[in-house]
């Protein structure tokens, strides 16, 4: 079908070209124009958008169908919230929701945990409330999962009270507390606001206490979720969510609760309960995966202690293992906190290091630090000026507001009005003007 070899270069224009067609024309013509004739076609679509991270398409699909004439069946909805799930789109979530059941189609369980997984991802934990008290009126039996979902939705918002109520209603359902529940409880106590004073202690204690944990087996991944790829770790919106399924064992599944003490502990930059998380995970004979590194390399950096980062950091490197590029990101970023002149220097010989290894950012994380790297208010401008010179080298061209702080950093510095970064960056500010208007 040409949408699914056309949809990369065309993105949402090529969708809504298609999806305002006229009837006023030849059957050739609009057979040309088509890109999907039934029911079948159409939820390979939905497939493919989902698979491509275009989930912000899904709306346009889902037009497309009703222009068509095509009824959407259970199984398209089901694609089409498991879509919106991964990219987080509350609002098309709920509106899917609401067409289906404006066709007599009422959601099953599968579908409502994915609506409370969705209001989770989207920190409304006060709309994951209301998802359950629907499933109740209409008569739809939680299970397992949907537990775990409620928890870990209640979670990101800190609401330890309605996250304890939610751990006694599972345990008088006769439902134990698996790996995903102690996730949720310390990610529970991160985001509580205010933070209480023992929230370090009171992780580590979690993670000694999950060492005993139950799995019920109605409590693991359904044979549908895995038909629509979607694995517990994203249902249940764990840290490791984004890089599940990343190549070279990037995450050991077996340390979901260390993945998700390390990240909160990383938040809180609190080394002294790291490193007792640290020899904790040593003395269960295991060794930090490179998603723990990370965290670990984020808690000092972020504390400003360069020189164990870096440690860390050259001992993975020297470990046998492959060079993630997520961990040189890590290191640049968190080496630039502060933009101190030993931290901006580590940054530009990672970045240097990274280049010879020929590692490359992709043009999010390129943006993501180049306007960090923008923030120098001292120095040479060097970090910032080489991950110019990157991006430009592949063709990136960093977002409006990237750019102007890049260049709002080379105006404070004596830079010549003929030097080739400073007339580049005039040049792609005035083609954003032509667009958006927004040359200062």
């Amino acid at each position: 079908m040409k949408l699914l070899q056309s949809i990369n270069g065309h993105g949402r224009v090529f969708l809504r070209s298609l999806g305002r067609r006229h009837y006023a024309v030849q059957p050739e013509e609009y057979t040309r124009r088509n890109y999907a004739n039934n029911l079948s076609e159409y939820n390979t679509v939905v497939g493919s958008v989902t698979a491509q991270r275009k989930h912000f398409l899904l709306r346009d699909v889902y037009d497309d169908m009703m222009i068509d004439g095509v009824q959407p069946s259970r199984d398209t909805f089901h694609s089409l919230i498991a879509g919106t799930m991964k990219g987080a789109r509350l609002q098309d979530a709920f509106f899917f929701r609401d067409e289906m059941k404006a066709m007599g189609l009422l959601p099953d369980v599968t579908l409502y945990n994915f609506l409370i997984s969705i209001c989770g991802k989207c920190k409304r934990s006060e709309h994951a409330i209301q998802i359950l008290e629907e499933m109740k009126r209409n008569e739809v039996k939680p299970t397992g999962q949907t537990y775990i979902c409620l928890l870990n939705a209640c979670a990101t918002t800190g609401k330890l009270d309605r996250v304890y109520a939610i751990v006694r209603d599972m345990t008088a359902a006769g439902l134990g507390l698996n790996k995903f529940c102690y996730a949720g409880l310390i990610s529970a106590h991160r985001n509580k606001i205010p933070l209480a004073d023992d929230t370090a202690a009171r992780i580590i204690e979690l993670v000694e206490q999950s060492k005993g944990w139950s799995s019920p087996e109605q409590m693991g991944a359904t044979a549908e979720n895995v038909m629509m790829g979607v694995v517990p770790e994203e249902l249940f919106n764990i840290p490791t969510a984004e890089y599940i399924n990343r190549r070279g064992w990037f995450v050991d599944k077996k340390l979901t609760v260390y993945h998700a003490a390390s990240h909160a502990l990383a938040d809180l930059c609190s080394v002294e309960a790291m490193e007792t998380l640290l020899k904790m995970l040593e003395q269960d004979n295991n060794r930090p995966d490179p998603f723990t590194t990370m965290q670990v390399m984020r808690c000092y950096l972020h504390s400003g202690n360069l020189d164990r980062g870096c440690q860390v950091f050259e001992e993975f490197m020297n470990s046998g293992r492959p060079p993630f590029v997520e961990l040189f990101v890590t290191l640049i970023e968190g080496a630039m906190v502060g933009h101190t002149p030993k931290g901006m220097q580590i940054a530009q010989d990672a970045l240097v290091s990274m280049t010879s290894k020929n590692i490359f950012l992709n043009p999010r994380v390129a943006s993501d630090l180049l306007l960090i790297a923008a923030g120098e208010k001292i120095g040479g401008y060097t970090t910032a000026n080489y991950l110019w010179d990157l991006m430009q080298a592949r063709n990136f061209i960093p977002p409006p507001p990237v750019v102007e702080a890049y260049f709002a950093g080379l105006k404070e510095r004596e830079v010549p009005k003929d030097e080739p970064r400073l007339l580049k960056v005039i040049q792609v500010l005035d083609n954003y003007q032509g667009r958006f208007s927004v040359r200062p």
